[in-house]
Parts: C-alpha cells; structure tokens; sequence
C-alpha cells in the first residue's frame, strides 16, 4: 500500500515520517508540495492513504494560502482568515480524487477554527475554559469582560497557531497589560519568537481592533498549576483513540509554547502531583477529544491543570500537534506510533468502533 505525503519536502514532520514509514517496510512515500497543491497540481489517486502535514513556514505557500492577502509580508499577521480558506479549500482538492485521508478536511476544518473547536467540545462534555459570545473589536471585549466578571482573558485569532497572535490579557484597577508574540508597528503587526508585553492600552486596543476582522475567539484565563518556579501544561499526542506521548511545557509567562524559548518539564514529577487517579482522568478527557474528531489520525491536545492539581482542562487541539523530538513511548517516536497505529490495525479498528467508515489497511513490504 502506497503512502503519500502532503507538505514542504525539506519539513523536519515530512522527513521523520518518511524514515518511520521506511522503518517499518513500508514503500517511501510520495511527497506533493503543498505549492504543488495550491497551484492546481492532480490530487492523489482514489485509494492512496494520504498524510496531510502542515504548510509550514514557506513563505510562497504562505502568500498562496492567504489569496486576497497576497501584498501582506511574511510573517504579518493579516489575512488569516483567507489562509484559512486556502488551507481547507486545498485539503479538499487533494480529497476530490477519492484517497483516504489521513486527516479529513472536515475534521481539520473544526481543529483550525478555534470557535467551531471550542463549541464542538463544549456540547461533546469535554472540560473547556469558558468562552465570550463574539466580539468584533477591544470595546466590545471590555464590554463583554465587564459584563462576564473577567479580568484576565486568552484573546487569540480564530484561525492562528503556535501561539501567533495570542494576547494574553489583564485588566486591573490601574492598568491594562497583554503579553503577546505580536510584534506591533504604526503600519503593521508581525508573529515574532519574543515575548513582549504591552501595557498601553490604546495600543492594545489597536492591536486587537487589527486581528478582529480575521475573527477572534476569547476563552476566560485560568489559573494553572506549577512545579517550582514555572507554570505548566502539557502537550499530549493522541493516535488512532489513544494518548501516547505527553511533554510538560513550563513558562515563567503564560505563553507555554516550547518554540518560545520555554522548557520541557519533568513529567514524572507532573504525573506525582496530579496523581494517579487525576491522571487517569486527564487521559480519559483526551480520548474523548480525539473521538470528536474519527476522521483524524492524530491530534494534539494541549491539556492545562488547574491551580491545586484538582481539575484539568483543554485550552487547545490541534491538527499537526505531533512533532515531538525525542519523546518515546513504547520505543516509538510520534511518527513510528502513527505508522503502527496503521499497520497493527488499530486505526482500523478505533475508527469502526467510532461507527466512522472503514478505513483502508496498511501493510508494509512482504507482509
């Protein structure tokens, strides 16, 4: 059985899936460029399982992907919605040929769209911070807060990732602060590896009036737990139904991302404090997550605990959520999982249980 890949060849995902692929005996997948995809290229045969990765950081896949926002510069964070749009709409051509998809666009359409991710979860029982109704702009978000009881607030783009353009935001009797990744200029604003933090509230404002028209999903800030000195969360993959690789991220800030600069934390010593039982549960939650989703291989959730260790919610899921370096669980790294989840069957199976359609078995070379 044939695999095909679609991303960026020289995409540190693409290569680590291909070496597991082979690994397993199975034929090196081909690799269509999303470029390719965007530009009209033939979608992948009826019957070829198909790996959808993420476009990445190129920047000629990022001007095709945002259409109407091809004068925005790389980087700027303009045009979200349009890369949105050309994200789902090139999923769905790679689709129209009738391969199986590893990643479903509707599913993926869902995951990338933090409002319609929050509200399926939300109706499906599965722990959520509370969420504002829509806001348009920041006087209609201080409006909300004041009318909600809010004063610290996640304000983060409808379509972002990797933290891109996530202010997290605090209102006190004196001061107005939003600690953010958002690189803010009179003419622009840009996604950037540095945290910053503002503390003007007119430029606040204007940067929250800016992400608005791209759409904006405000979820309430809880207080999470910490091991020393930082705050935690963790990242934990989920194949085929079943949590297997889980990496602390610990922040002195409230932005955890690992790409920030942050630290991996010590799980083991995460796993003591939640306790067996609070564990147990946690990984409960995420296998009832990835069942929203039957249509995805894998999904990344991020998964917070509350202040006391007590709780436990899902701040984010996530569509290409599986590039954890280093981390192994039973020998396997995230991509060696997701090709045995394949050739043991236990996709197959996880998805029949799930009522979804069958799904097409892999067998390596020789089998």
């Amino acid at each position: 059985m044939r695999l095909t890949v679609v991303g960026n060849p020289d995409n540190r995902r693409v290569r680590m899936f291909t070496r597991a692929a082979l690994a397993a005996g199975l034929p090196r997948p081909t690799v269509l460029p999303w470029a390719d995809v965007l530009a009209g290229a033939a979608p992948p045969p009826a019957g070829e399982l198909v790996r959808v990765d993420s476009p990445g950081e190129d920047p000629q896949v990022d001007r095709m992907l945002r259409q109407a926002a091809t004068t925005a510069r790389h980087g700027e964070l303009v045009g979200l919605a349009d890369a949105y749009a050309g994200l789902i709409g090139g999923l769905t051509r790679v689709a129209a040929g009738g391969a199986d998809l590893l990643n479903r666009p509707e599913d993926v359409a869902v995951l990338c769209d933090k409002r319609r991710c929050h509200a399926l979860l939300s109706d499906a029982g599965v722990p959520v911070p509370a969420a504002l109704p829509p806001v348009d702009g920041y006087a209609q978000l201080r409006a909300a807060m004041a009318a909600a009881g809010w004063a610290r607030v996640f304000v983060k783009p409808a379509h972002g990732s990797s933290a891109a353009g996530v202010l997290a935001l605090a209102v006190g009797p004196r001061q107005v602060q939003a600690v953010t990744t958002i690189e803010h200029t009179p003419d622009a604003m840009f996604n950037s590896l540095r945290v910053r933090r503002y503390t003007d509230e007119s430029e606040i404002a204007a940067i929250v009036d800016r992400l608005a028209p791209d759409g904006l999903h405000v979820e309430r800030w809880l207080p999470k737990a910490g091991l020393g000195n930082r705050v935690v969360d963790v990242r934990v993959l989920v194949v085929a139904g079943r949590p297997t690789h889980a990496v602390v991220r610990a922040a002195h800030g409230p932005l955890t991302n690992l790409h920030l600069g942050n630290a991996r934390g010590d799980l083991d010593e995460l796993r003591a404090a939640v306790g067996p039982r609070g564990w147990s549960a946690a990984m409960e939650t995420c296998e009832r997550v990835a069942a929203c989703f039957p249509g995805s291989l894998h999904v990344g959730i991020d998964l917070m605990f509350l202040a006391g260790w007590r709780r436990h919610a899902v701040a984010e899921v996530n569509a290409f959520g599986d590039l954890l370096p280093g981390v192994l669980s039973a020998g396997r790294d995230s991509y060696a999982e997701q090709v045995h989840a394949l050739t043991s069957g236990q996709w197959q199976r996880w998805r029949a249980s799930l009522g979804a359609e069958p799904a097409r078995e892999v067998v390596a070379c020789g089998a």
